[in-house]
């Protein structure tokens, strides 16, 4: 996906028609967000298998294997999708992916607080389909949604059992001390010693929810902000790159091109492009 947020909506013959197709487990290189208001969605996530009756939400990670099939029931069938790159919403993207580790779906009751959830979706579409659409609306509008949806969890209590417990609420307090030193220039020591842990602990963890090692999700972060930064200001390179940790231009502009495949200039104008 070359789009900074794609929207759409799966119903009857979308879903006849991927249910036509050959769809085996996936990884994804954005994130995804499924809203179901009706129908089934069996959904292959975490390296196993559920069956989930709308209303749901599922949220797939950057880099999770998942294959999702929605389903009629009812003779019915309606899934909100909305595809994001992480530097969309960078901050919230990253704070979610503790929430979301092994608990990638949750059902919810049809209320007023999946009515509000339903209607935000609807505003994003409804935007999104303009020609000439604001980034800036949906940005606060895909905000506005995973604040209801993190609200409803914490009011579900979805995080259960002891060492997932302990080990999300590490990952949290990890990303929390990324958040604020992430633009400084700290090794991977200076966040285990924070949390008093063994750095090969704290990898270890990183490893389980990400799927990526301890300095990856440093840098990754740096070069989310790098984007959005490319994306929403007129700073140079080089004011960005010190911004962000890097003491040289040239090896924050090597960096980012090792895990963009395209320099900050190229990513720049090709944002710039895209956007007008």
């Amino acid at each position: 996906m070359n789009e900074l947020i794609k929207i759409y909506k799966v119903d009857i013959t979308e879903a006849q028609k991927i249910a036509g197709q050959i769809n085996e487990p996936h990884i994804h290189r954005y994130e995804e967000l499924l809203i179901g208001t009706q129908g089934q969605l069996e959904h292959f996530i975490d390296f196993e298998t559920a069956l989930i009756d709308a209303p749901f939400v599922c949220f797939i990670t950057k880099g999770k294997t998942h294959r999702a099939k929605p389903k009629l029931k009812n003779g019915r069938c309606e899934i909100w999708v909305i595809r994001f790159q992480s530097e969309f919403i960078a901050g919230t993207t990253f704070q979610l992916y503790s929430s979301f580790h092994n608990n990638a779906n949750f059902t919810m009751k049809t209320d007023n607080c999946f009515e509000r959830m339903d209607v935000l979706c609807r505003l994003m579409y409804e935007e999104y389909s303009q020609p000439g659409y604001d980034f800036s609306v949906l940005r606060q509008l895909l905000m506005a949604l995973f604040a209801i949806i993190e609200s409803e969890r914490n009011k579900q209590q979805l995080n259960t059992g002891e060492s997932k417990r302990i080990q999300c609420a590490t990952f949290r307090n990890f990303l929390q001390l990324l958040e604020t030193h992430y633009k400084e220039a700290h090794d991977v020591s200076f966040y285990a010693e924070k949390l008093f842990m063994s750095v090969r602990n704290l990898n270890l963890i990183c490893q389980a929810v990400l799927q990526q090692s301890l300095s990856e999700i440093i840098e990754t972060r740096k070069l989310t902000e790098a984007k959005n930064l490319l994306m929403t200001s007129e700073m140079t390179v080089a004011e960005i790159g010190y911004e962000l940790g890097f003491k040289e231009k040239t090896y924050f502009t090597h960096t980012f091109k090792r895990r963009t495949g395209q320099t900050p200039t190229a990513f720049r104008k090709k944002m710039e492009e895209l956007i007008s």
